[in-house]
């Protein structure tokens, strides 16, 4: 029996790899005479960046940098070689005679989980911290940028990030302004943008929403911030405004209903107009890096699964797209999750909630690597 083990995180609880390195031990101490292949998944998120950059034997370089609220933090970024990816992936990047590619995730500088939920409010957040680490990256030798936009905590398409790299804000007087977080927006009158070029980016991204409208980012990912539905129409009409600020400093209006322009609070759509960046398939290219293909051909059991498995998951994300690679190819697969939300799972799959019923979301994340492994014993 030949089994491929890909979780994606376990949010709070356990790494990608980790919860790999679980079910591995689970199935050695229980079936040794099985093969198992690992392949710690991501999706644009946490350990985007570290998995990508392990799998391409680059170097992991340490940043001190500032999170959501601009406190200093802790984030990173791996520098590498392009020549080592496989081919596929160099032709989905197109990234021409670009030698050293970083891989960052926004996660690591500007992502949710740095926050509790009394902190998270999209007026007080910026992605600052992910424009230094972008600033890091390009004074290390990076030629090009591959940036995850998994599990962002703010909403301020880009601007923090843009301002790190050289843009400037100014007022009605003229005056260049520090603050750029949505709730100092009204102040801002005009943007300027850097005189340096940046290098190309790519961003991972698997959602279409666009930056404004019914499926814009405020509307549909405000709330999970902090955003109040009470200021909703506020904050999407300064994001309409603010993004045309964008458009008119690099003569590129018009970006906002591009497909994916909203992820990730809108970042995209600021690297999209400021920088020409390209959206690129988050799992696709994540699949492809990997090598994913060849590995589920191989296996007779594919193991997967994540913190919550929801209708989500089956909408893109790296569990929910991998079950559809492999059942499609005929392959059995386990799924487990510390919670279940779907009416019906996949065909073709088994799904396991690893949580005792009854159990308080604290105690569920302390006992995760406990539960999944008790739950992998007993699926096998």
């Amino acid at each position: 029996m030949r089994v491929l083990i890909a979780f994606d995180k376990f949010k709070d609880a356990l790494s990608a790899p980790a919860a790999c390195e679980i079910a591995r031990d689970v199935i050695n101490q229980s079936h040794p005479e099985w093969t198992t292949d690992l392949c710690p998944l991501a999706d644009g998120g946490e350990g985007f960046a570290s998995i990508l950059t392990d799998a391409a034997q680059g170097i992991w370089h340490e940043v001190t940098t500032i999170g959501p609220l601009r406190t200093p933090c802790q984030a990173g970024f791996g520098l590498v070689e392009v020549a080592r990816l496989p081919a596929n992936v160099q032709q989905r990047l197109d990234l021409g005679s670009v030698s050293r590619l970083a891989v960052i995730e926004m996660a690591s500088a500007s992502g949710i989980q740095s926050l509790t939920a009394e902190e998270r409010d999209p007026w007080q957040t910026d992605t600052t911290g992910t424009g230094r680490v972008i600033r890091a990256a390009i004074d290390a030798g990076a030629e090009a940028i591959l940036l995850g936009v998994g599990g962002s905590a703010t909403s301020d398409i880009g601007l923090g990030a843009l301002t790190a790299l050289g843009w400037t804000a100014q007022n009605s007087n003229g005056e260049t302004l520090s603050a750029v977080h949505p709730a100092a927006w009204p102040a801002i009158t005009k943007l300027t943008p850097s005189t340096e070029q940046l290098p190309p980016i790519r961003i991972a991204c698997d959602v279409s929403n666009p930056l404004l409208g019914p499926r814009g980012a405020p509307t549909v990912f405000g709330s999970q911030k902090g955003l109040t539905s009470e200021r909703l129409p506020e904050l999407e009409s300064e994001t309409a405004r603010i993004a045309r600020l964008i458009g008119a400093a690099v003569n590129r209006p018009g970006l906002e209903s591009t497909p994916g322009a909203g992820a990730a609070g809108g970042i995209a759509f600021g690297f999209l107009t400021a920088a020409q960046a390209q959206l690129v398939p988050g799992f696709d290219l994540v699949e492809e890096w990997l090598d994913l293909g060849p590995k589920i051909a191989a296996a007779d059991l594919v193991i997967t699964g994540e913190g919550k498995f929801d209708a989500s998951s089956l909408e893109g994300k790296g569990p929910g797209s991998l079950t559809h690679r492999a059942t499609t190819a005929g392959k059995s697969v386990k799924i487990f999750a510390g919670a279940v939300d779907v009416p019906h799972p996949p065909a073709g799959c088994e799904i396991t909630a690893i949580t005792p019923a009854g159990t308080d979301l604290p105690t569920a994340l302390a006992q995760a690597a406990a539960n999944l492994a008790a739950a992998v014993k007993r699926s096998l």
